[in-house]
């Protein structure tokens, strides 16, 4: 329920209320009417990433990338830049990620080993244990060094996918409009690059992530001979015994 709560909380302050405060905010809240839009639309995804440090008590990087972005986007809006500068920015932070996650392949611990074990997704110490028992420790980092890279190799499609989402979406603003008027293109330009950002990237990156997160479980359930529901921790029924 908790997971729930937090997932719908992610959406609700990071890509609808920002959306409608970008496409709707401007015509009710008078002069600067467009600006003022665009910096409560960013203080909710911005305010929610603190409040989830804070609640936390823990430093996440993805977070801080998170509220990074919005800090970005916020600035290159201020400083009245647009088109090109937009798609940089919206290719640059996947890219960042999938660099990180590559160099951390040829670390002792990779990122994705240091994510599945630290999480509790899987009962690790168990598993840990049978891939000691039957001599598997070096082909487990080998398999887990393959599957980082595989996701920081989904971090650069995703860079790319971004960029070129971007410039279809920040197109120029007719520079005879006056500065209200650019405003509420951008900030709408901005309303568009979230909702479809998401739709665009964030279902297909989870779909990647899936079949990564299943490639593990299926090469450390042959390495341990311990079945999928075993290594993740879930209760295995018996089977109905007959009368």
């Amino acid at each position: 329920m908790d997971q729930q709560k937090g997932f719908f909380s992610n959406i609700a302050f990071n890509l609808i209320i920002p959306v409608v405060i970008l496409n709707n905010g401007s015509k009710y809240l008078g002069d600067n009417g467009p600006l003022l839009a665009l910096l409560l639309a960013l203080s909710f995804p911005l305010g929610y990433g603190l409040w989830d440090y804070y609640k936390l008590k823990k430093t996440n990087a993805l977070s801080i990338l998170g509220i990074a972005n919005v800090v970005v986007t916020g600035g290159l809006a201020l400083a009245d830049l647009e088109g090109i500068w937009f798609a940089v920015k919206e290719a640059a932070f996947p890219l960042i990620i999938g660099i990180a996650i590559a160099l951390s392949s040829r670390s002792e611990k990779p990122f994705l080993e240091d994510f599945i074990t630290a999480s509790g997704i899987l009962q690790w110490e168990m598993v840990k244990e049978r891939l000691l028992e039957n001599d598997k420790m070096r082909e487990w980092a080998h398999i887990i060094k393959r599957a980082t890279l595989f996701l920081a190799g989904s971090f650069l499609v995703s860079a790319i996918v971004n960029f070129v989402l971007a410039i279809f979406i920040f197109k120029e603003i007719d520079p005879s409009l006056s500065g209200d008027q650019r405003s509420e293109v951008l900030n709408k330009q901005i309303a568009e690059m979230t909702w479809m950002g998401f739709l665009v990237l964030m279902i297909p990156s989870m779909m990647m992530t899936g079949a990564i997160l299943w490639y593990v479980l299926k090469n450390l359930s042959a390495m341990t001979s311990l079945s999928t529901d075993e290594i993740l921790g879930q209760p295995v029924q018996d089977p109905v015994q007959k009368p």
